[in-house]
Formats: structure tokens, sequence, C-alpha cells
């Protein structure tokens, strides 16, 4: 807004008096924030909640402010990101699932609604630069491309800056990375010394340094997610080395030690019990040799690549405490949801397998097991260890249970808080993060941000808990769902049903806990209390109504997304033109089980120029067309298990040349694929067995993802020639009902 002119002008500058614009600066005092967000990381997993993972960085922010032992998101990171960076409940703002798909219903598109404003957009208003670094996994995955549209992206939801990657997770090593709103490459490679963490902590100190260099008063909102410790775990080799032999007393024993570590700190009651082993864990005496070895690297992998997150974290903290800046700095820090359980029991060192149904077991994971940790892999832990990392709690990610429910959560502000190092045991929601940190910093929530009215905030701020540590939850109710799992807090009392998909919402079994009695949700009351279960299933129903929770689904979108006309990846056909920016997966042509025809033209004058020319997916899984050695080469790679090659029984001619991949389906996940060169047959495989979740990394033309389909290559060349257009067509013989993927 244009400030109003105090001075005065004349005919001439001779006879004018000047009166200069006010520079807005930022409101003086004011505590710098930032949110720093973990990823799939366990109630126990940092030191400072009971795991002998090494986290002093993040232990510090506990020794400079408050643990919450009774801190809770939503069981999932696009809907738990929603509540933290809004202050609502993630139903109301339109990411009841992830942001991966669009259910269908208000409540889920896969976006937060314009009527909810972020932190950054009100901070923003009163001055604040902001910035967002890591993971940002809040706009529909399909638009996280280099056309956009750009509304969703965190340019377009009140942040100035921004350095990270936009789906559920990257590689480690080779993360898809964007600044601000276009595809950047990585700064550096894994021989170089590169790490994703190391990156994000360093991205993070430059723009703040920029910010001080310029506007030295001007406070900060910097929101900085990590991808640890999602799959893939991926870390540098000195740090695996420094946790080979750490947990070869199993997953049993670290529950015991993690629950001891627990007491002692004051997080749970002295009275808490560990509840039985989770379905599907198997006892750590039961496991052969072999197992325990293949499940200890496993461990291994995931703790090298939190303790190197920690590492990487300290770099930031060195450079607050450097520049004297701490002291009014809040630093809140939050896992997403509880640790996951995204593999078969046994863990895996290929997810693309847990998203096609592929079980994995430890035979299979033992041949890969000096690449576990590694940039040539892309595992998660077995269900085991997980369940040690949300000791003492039951269930996992995606479960509405305290495992799933349950996080930890740091609030640092050395200058605003006395009681440092000591436990708050308020109930508090992801939700109340922002309401608090909007009266810290005296905000008030706008009536209207960019001309679009907005919706109550439905957190409540827990300041109050700061300095009164017996001082009774001001919170009443908090309604949890996911997958159709569901569950109320209401006061110190608990109600939870785990859903099964298809079974009836109405008639499934509810459990009942005495939460304030009952940590680990141990002992279930519902049929001692039934008139208060009763009570509280009811007082689910009202809240859900109350935050457009309706309808319950339990659709099974992670793994076969539903059609939506007009959607990038659905249409039939679609030409590119290289040179273009890559395309995420969520957008890429959906070739799988469905007839199709990848033409390409291409252009050379030496039979030498060869290289990549499709490239969807990596070594874990996918297919790629290149031309080797003159000659065409179809690679398809069956998540690791198998890979075929497919080469032209003729080489390619000089000049302008069309070669060609067809796909003819023969049955579910199988069908005929041919090679031709300029109209003319070149070879034929019968594929006996197919991918439906093809791959996770994006489609490029002209260059290969940096891990090549075929395994046996380390790196593969761009192409050389030059690519005139690529064409993809897709027939209407794609299933319709669901696909069965329980195959060999």
């Amino acid at each position: 807004m244009t400030s109003e002119f105090r001075g005065h002008i004349g005919r001439t500058h001779h006879e004018s008096e000047r009166d200069y614009a006010d520079i807005p600066g930022g409101p003086a005092g004011k505590p710098n924030v930032i949110y720093v967000v973990l990823d799939d990381v366990g109630y126990s997993d940092l030191g400072c909640f009971g795991s002998s993972i090494d986290t002093p960085n993040f232990d510090s922010l506990a020794d400079n402010g408050l643990r919450y032992s009774n801190f809770h998101t939503t069981t999932l990171c696009s809907p738990t990101r929603a509540c933290l960076l809004t202050g609502r409940n993630h139903h109301s703002v339109g990411m009841r699932y992830l942001a991966n798909a669009d259910m269908g219903w208000p409540s889920g598109r896969g976006a937060i609604s314009h009527r909810a404003g972020t932190l950054a957009e009100m901070l923003k208003l009163q001055g604040y630069a902001t910035y967002a670094v890591g993971k940002w996994h809040l706009a529909p995955t399909e638009n996280a491309n280099a056309a956009g549209p750009f509304d969703q992206w965190p340019l377009g939801r009140g942040f100035e800056r921004f350095y990270g990657f936009m789906n559920g997770s990257t590689d480690q090593f080779h993360p898809e990375l964007c600044q601000d709103n276009q595809q950047v490459p990585p700064p550096a490679t894994p021989e170089q010394g590169y790490h994703l963490s190391d990156d994000l902590s360093d991205r993070a100190v430059r723009y703040i340094a920029d910010k001080m260099a310029i506007w030295p008063d001007k406070p900060f909102f910097l929101y900085l997610c990590y991808g640890a410790g999602h799959f893939p775990h991926q870390a540098p080799a000195s740090t695996l080395a420094k946790y080979r032999g750490r947990f070869g007393h199993g997953w049993d024993e670290e529950r015991v030690q993690r629950l001891a570590r627990q007491k002692a700190m004051g997080l749970v009651p002295e009275s808490t019990e560990l509840p039985p082993p989770n379905p599907g864990v198997r006892a750590w005496a039961e496991l052969s040799p072999e197992e325990r070895e293949v499940s200890e690297h496993m461990q291994e992998a995931y703790a090298a690549l939190l303790g190197h997150t920690d590492a990487a974290f300290g770099r930031l903290l060195d450079f607050l405490d450097r520049t004297g800046i701490r002291d009014n700095t809040i630093i809140v820090l939050i896992s997403d949801n509880g640790a996951s359980t995204d593999c078969d029991p046994d863990g895996t060192t290929n997810v693309l397998r847990w998203f096609n149904r592929l079980p994995e077991d430890y035979a299979v994971s033992r041949e890969r097991l000096a690449e576990i940790g590694t940039a040539r892999s892309s595992g998660n832990y077995p269900w085991g260890w997980a369940q040690a990392s949300n000791t003492p709690l039951k269930l996992y990610k995606s479960f509405t249970h305290g495992g799933g429910v349950r996080d930890p959560m740091i609030f640092s502000w050395p200058s605003g808080i006395a009681d440092k190092g000591e436990v708050r045991s308020q109930f508090t929601h992801v939700t109340d993060i922002t309401p608090t940190i909007m009266q810290l910093c005296g905000v008030t929530a706008p009536e209207s941000i960019n001309g679009v009215a907005q919706m109550p905030i439905h957190g409540e701020s827990f300041a109050y808990s700061f300095d009164a540590p017996d001082a009774a939850t001001a919170k009443q109710s908090q309604y949890f769902e996911m997958y159709g799992h569901r569950s109320i807090w209401h006061r110190g009392w608990k109600a939870v049903t785990q859903h099964k998909a298809g079974d009836d919402f109405d008639s499934e079994r509810w459990e009942l806990y005495h939460l304030d009695e009952d940590f680990s949700e141990l002992r279930d009351l519902s049929g001692e209390r039934p008139e208060k279960l009763a009570e509280m299933k009811e007082r689910w129903w009202a809240e859900a109504g109350r935050y457009g929770v309706m309808p319950l689904d339990d659709s099974d979108v992670l793994f076969k997304p539903p059609y939506r006309p007009g959607a990038p990846r659905w249409r039939n056909e679609c030409s590119f033109f290289p040179p273009i920016s890559s395309i995420p997966a969520e957008a890429a042509p959906m070739t799988q089980d469905v007839s199709h025809r990848i033409s390409i033209e291409i252009e050379r004058t030496d039979k030498n120029q060869g290289g990549a020319l499709v490239c969807f997916g990596s070594c874990h899984g996918g297919y790629a067309l290149d031309i080797v050695a003159n000659r065409l080469v179809y690679t398809y790679n069956y998540a690791g298990f198998e890979v075929t090659r497919l080469v032209s029984d003729r080489e390619i001619p000089l000049g302008k040349t069309t070669v060609v991949f067809d796909f003819e389906k023969t049955g579910t996940l199988k069908g005929r694929g041919r090679l031709t060169v300029d109209g003319e047959p070149a070879g034929e495989h019968v594929f006996e067995r197919t991918l439906l979740r093809l791959s996770l990394s994006p489609l490029t033309f002209g260059r290969s993802n940096a891990e090549p389909v075929d395994p046996d290559r380390q790196t593969n060349p761009d192409f050389s020639g030059r690519i005139l257009r690529i064409d993809y067509a897709i027939a209407d013989d794609r299933e319709v009902g669901p696909v069965n993927l329980d195959v060999d």
C-alpha cells in the first residue's frame, strides 16, 4: 500500500519538498520462530526421549526448553503438516490423507484450503521473513512439476524462499530438489560428500545469514523439514560404521532399555508397562543368526540417518549461537507421526516392492546386505524396530493408537522459558502449536488473507504450561481419523478403534483407556465402563461432524490411485519435446497394466551417439529406453527381482529415425513387448509379470536418473544425439476392478 505523501509538489524540484517513503522494518523484539519437523521418527527415538541413538543437538533443545510427553499428531505426514502450519484440523482444511491423492471429498483434496492461512502467511503480514527448507508434501503431487500450478507450493502459501523436495520422500544422496518454483540439481555428488540433511541445514543457514546481512533486526520464520527418518534410510559410510554392532541385543531388549530411560527421565509414569508385541512382530530370540544380521543392518541404517541428521542440525544451532540470536529464537521440534511399517514385517531393501505388495523376506534382503544404508539402497526396517521406536506405545504410523499419534515434541526458547530441561504432561495436539506461537508473537489471526475469508483457528495455546507444570490441560477434546481408524481423547480418556478395510464402521469394536492413568494403552476398560465408551463414541461423531470428517473412507488409493478425468497422468495421448524438466511420478503417463506405445523421433550424425532416451525409474525398479552400442535397448526392472533387457536385432541408422516400444497387454500385469525401428520389427519379449506401481523416481527424457534402471550400470550417459519428440499412446484395456497384487 502506498503511504500518504507528506511533502509538496511544485513545478520543479527547486520549489518542491521531498517526502521519502518509509522503509518497513520487522516488528522489533519479536522472537524468531523455527519449526523442525522430523519424519516417521517414533516417540522414543531421540536421546532425550529414551533412545541410545546419538542426538546431542536435538537433545540440547530439551536442555534449553521443555519436552512434552503427551503430544499428539494426526498419524500421517501431510495431515500433520497441514495442522502444524494452519492451527486447524486436517479434514477441515482439505488434507484428510496424503497430498498424493484427491479423495473426491472436500476434506481430501490433497491441498490446504486457502481459507486456512498458514503461519507463514500470517507472520509475513506482520513483517517476518519466511523460509521453507526441506520436505513440503502439501501440494498435490501431480502439480509438483515444472509447469505447476504453483499456488500450493511454498511460495504460494506465504514463504518467500523455498529449497527442498515436494513429495513424501526422496533419496538422501540423489534428491529431487526444487528452489523456489523450479527444479534444481543437487549441488554435489555422494562421491563429493553430499547428503541431503547437510544440504538442508546449510541452505537454512544461508537464508538466515542473507537476511541478517541486509535486515539484521527483522525476525524470521523458518520451516525446516528433514527427510529423516522416512525411507530410504541412507547415511554416509562413516556414520553407518559408527552404529555397526550397536543393536545386537535386538528389538525386545531395546524396548526394555528405552522404557527404563523414559522412567528415569520422568517422561512416563513409573507404573508404565510395555504392551505385548504388536501383531506380526516375532520375538528377537526366534530369529536365526542370519535374520538378526540383516535386521541389525537395517536398524543401523535408520540410526545412522537420524544421527547424521542431528549432526547436520548442529550446523544451524552453531550459527544461531555464533550470531547471538538463539536466546530469542523459538524452536519447536516434532515428528510428524510414529515409526513406520511401510514394508513387510521383515523389512525391505527396496520399498517399491512394498508399493507393489511383493513380499521380501530375509533371504532376499541378505543378498543386498552390503548395500543397506548406502546410495544404492531404498530400504525400511522390520516392524520390530518400528515397535521399539514407538516405545512404550501400541502400533505405528497410520493407526490412531499411541504408536501412531503420540510423538516427541520439544519447545525451546532460552529467553522465554525458565524451567529449562523439564517435562510437561499436558495433552497437546499439533493444531495447538501455531496458536501458541501466535500468542507469543502477539499475532491475531486475520479475518481474511489475500481476499479469502478465513476459518477459525481450531487449536489452543499451551503457553500456560511453560511455568505451570501441574496446571490442568486446557484443551478438552481431540478427535483422530485415518484410513477409517478412529479415536477420541476427552479429559484424560481415550476411545479408539482399529479399522479393517471393508468392515462395517458401525459394528467394529472400540477400546477404552483412561490415558491419564494408563500411558501405554494397556488396560482396555470398554467392558468395565460401557457407558463411558458409549459417551466417547458419541463424542467422536460430534467432533467428526464439527470438523468435516465424513464420509468415512477406507479406499486403498495409495496402491491404486483413482481415475481422475483431466489429470496429467491419465491422458491417453501426450507428446514431449526435450529438453524439458523431469516429470514427477504422479504426473507421468500411466503405462502400467495397459497396452501402450512409446514412440521416439531422434536425429544422429554418428553411430557412437548413444545414451538415455527415456527413463522412468532407478535401480530399484521401472523402465528405460536407451541406445547402447548403436542398438535400441528397452530395460524393465521388476522391483529388483529380475531385469529384462530387450535389445534390437539391428543397429540404429543415422539421420532422422523413429524408434518405438509397443506393449500389448495379454492379461493382468503381463503382456508382450515389441521394438520397431523405422516401422520395421526389431525384437520382442513376453513379460510374464510387470509392476502396478512403476517408480518412485521421476520420468526423464534424454538423461537417466542417478541410479540407472539397469542395476549393472553405475552411470548412464545423457543422449548425445538429438531427440525431436516423444509420443505416448495409452490404450483403454486397463483393469477397471481391483487388481490382485499377491503374485509370486
